[in-house]
């Protein structure tokens, strides 16, 4: 069951150009799948299964999922991945861990597990080369992890060739501008879940409210953490975006937490590869 009131599931199809994309990869196909909080409360089995055929209905060459596959518990994966292994894409399925994914440490470790038993290849700090060395992928540890450090991983990578990287926060952005990376795919944003016509999204207006409140009572209110925002980049909050010389594209997810979505639909993201 799901017992937020989401919205009906969005299908995004984009183009995204990449520089030196080997001629071979040229109208590449991939799908992503973010932001599930699979645990009967956030995600129907319908709309779950629903997201599931579009993604096999698109006839992908890669799927990928950008974290936050559980909300609080573990004990729903077993259930969960009865679904996710209904998933087929040419060159397999790889994924990174979101926050929820990796807390308390034992969490990360169930999670992968579950994943990796059903042939998901979950990265965490890794490089993966489905395409060959002309086309790596880098997935990363969660932006709030202590073991998020791109520097060693991203600095592996031949700048003369087109990567991409899986993040699930989309702030790590801003540091992944020290290197290239030609697409950056993230969740964890919900898209704000309610975004008011001329006004914009509601947590937005939620945050700058609260940032009127003392700290001590900041770390009590909800969809902060430790008295923190969730996210600082407002202005990646969802869809397709340059920063600096990188691209980035945020899913919506799937997933909805309380009290809902207002024009904020979840969405299955298909995106055609194109050299530039």
């Amino acid at each position: 069951m799901q017992s937020f009131l989401s919205e009906p599931l969005s299908t995004e199809k984009i183009t995204v150009k990449i520089a030196d994309l080997p001629t071979s990869l040229q109208g590449l196909k991939l799908v992503q799948l973010s932001d599930l909080h699979y645990d009967g409360l956030r995600l129907s089995d319908q709309m779950l299964a629903k997201a599931i055929a579009i993604a096999n209905h698109a006839k992908p060459d890669l799927i990928l999922l950008t974290g936050d596959y559980i909300t609080k518990s573990t004990e729903p994966l077993q259930e969960l991945v009865k679904y996710l292994k209904k998933l087929t894409s040419k060159y397999g399925i790889y994924a990174v861990l979101g926050n929820h994914d990796s807390y308390p440490k034992n969490t990360r470790f169930e999670v992968t597990k579950a994943l990796e038993n059903i042939d998901i290849h979950v990265l965490w700090n890794q490089i993966e080369y489905p395409f060959g060395e002309a086309f790596p992928i880098v997935g990363l540890a969660d932006f709030y992890s202590k073991e998020f450090d791109p520097t060693p991983v991203m600095n592996q990578l031949d700048p003369n060739k087109p990567c991409l990287v899986l993040s699930h926060n989309p702030d790590s952005a801003e540091i992944l501008k020290k290197w290239r990376v030609d697409l950056q795919l993230s969740g964890h944003t919900h898209g704000g879940q309610i975004i008011f016509p001329m006004f914009g999204p509601a947590l937005k207006i939620y945050e700058n409210i609260t940032n009127q409140f003392p700290k001590q009572i900041r770390s009590f209110l909800p969809f902060l953490v430790e008295g923190k925002p969730i996210f600082y980049h407002w202005e990646w909050l969802y869809g397709l975006h340059n920063v600096g010389k990188n691209q980035l594209y945020v899913n919506r997810g799937l997933g909805t937490y309380f009290p809902g979505r207002l024009y904020c639909p979840p969405e299955v993201t298909i995106i055609t590869l194109q050299r530039q």
